[in-house]
């Protein structure tokens, strides 16, 4: 295993309390879009640390849209890891042999790029929405101890200045019928089921609202900026900005953000958590600035920040100006404390990539 991914799962792993790691001894743990970008860390995540934890299986499930990752292969060498071509929106799962004996579900099986799920709206939706729903369905009163669901702080819309950073009793600004309403609606709509679901089965099911996430495992292809900034530092080309530079983000390292899901997993009851880190809040524009500095340090890159306009006509519409969470109540009850700063992230996500382009885990 690369070293980065490595010190991250390590980091990740000391995030969890020792009652939290306890909880998932004896475990079979099931994912839906396991060969997305958080699906590579968490699969690489639990298939280091099934001795250490206790876990007795994991089972990961992706209909493999976007391409099947090489790094699936090596990972089915682990006896515990089972992946298989699953899709969520037709297949049954209770076809999916030791899926009824799954202890913790983590549903993440959803395009997440703009750029992607505008391409394939329709599949999004249903996924959030139908495959969502089979899965409550098939586990409503099955014994398990965690059910995860990954919501979007895209549910929030554009946030007034009132409302940032925005916690998680905002009730959001979204457009129903614009460009990003196909994930945005279905995210929303799918927190509906889950509260539902939990109402009337008690189901352990936790909630996720990811804020910017980035790091190893996210395709630079992608088109997400995290990415377009990396693919263009790797390529030595110019960073270019699809927009006047001025939006504002937080963006959170992923072994920082998958430490907070995993603490909503073993929350063992229903409740909804903003995850992502609330400083610092930067512009599109700093952010390429220090894409730029890691690049010159790590790949010797000598390209430039520049402006450019996005051959997608829609590219901007309902594009929040501002996105930072408050994080007060998955610090308070969950104990969640992100500490990456986006420099020292940055840094790491480009040197994981240098790693990659040397040796293993290529897409």
């Amino acid at each position: 295993m690369q070293n980065i991914l490595f010190n991250d799962i390590k980091h990740t792993l000391a995030g969890l309390s020792d009652a939290e790691r306890g909880r998932f001894k004896g475990s079979t743990v099931l994912i839906t879009g396991c060969a997305g970008f958080l699906g590579y860390y968490m699969m690489h995540f639990f298939a280091a640390e099934a001795e250490e934890l206790g876990i007795k299986k994991i089972i990961g499930l992706d209909n493999f849209m976007l391409g099947y990752p090489a790094w699936v292969k090596k990972l089915e060498e682990n006896p515990k890891v089972e992946i298989q071509k699953f899709d969520i929106i037709k297949d049954k799962i209770e076809h999916i042999a030791g899926a009824e004996e799954a202890d913790y579900i983590i549903h993440m099986a959803s395009i997440a790029s703009p750029m992607f799920y505008r391409k394939y709206p329709i599949e999004t939706l249903d996924a959030n929405i139908w495959g969502l729903r089979s899965l409550l369905d098939f586990y409503a009163e099955k014994s398990i101890r965690g059910f995860l669901f990954f919501s979007s702080s895209e549910l929030y819309g554009d946030p007034d200045a009132a409302h940032v950073p925005t916690s998680e009793d905002y009730n959001g600004n979204v457009c129903a019928t614009g460009p990003r309403a196909c994930y945005d609606e279905s995210k929303r709509f799918g927190e509906t089921m889950c509260m539902l679901f939990a109402q009337k089965y008690n189901m352990p099911i936790g909630v996720a609202r990811p804020f910017n996430n980035y790091g190893p495992g996210m395709r630079i292809g992608d088109k997400r900026v995290p990415a377009d900034f990396a693919l263009a530092v790797m390529q030595n080309r110019d960073i270019e900005i699809l927009s006047n530079g001025t939006p504002t983000r937080t963006f959170c390292y992923i072994a920082d953000s998958v430490c907070g899901y995993f603490k909503i997993l073993l929350h063992g009851k229903y409740d909804y958590f903003n995850i992502g880190i609330e400083t610092p809040e930067i512009t599109i524009a700093q952010l390429a600035e220090i894409y730029a500095k890691a690049g010159r340090d790590i790949f010797g890159y000598t390209g430039t920040v520049k402006y450019a306009t996005s051959e997608d006509k829609e590219y901007l519409t309902n594009n929040p100006q501002r996105r930072c969470p408050k994080i007060d109540k998955a610090r308070t009850l969950l104990g969640y404390n992100p500490s990456i700063s986006v420099e020292e992230g940055v840094t790491r996500f480009l040197q994981y990539l240098k790693e990659s382009e040397e040796g293993e885990y290529k897409w």
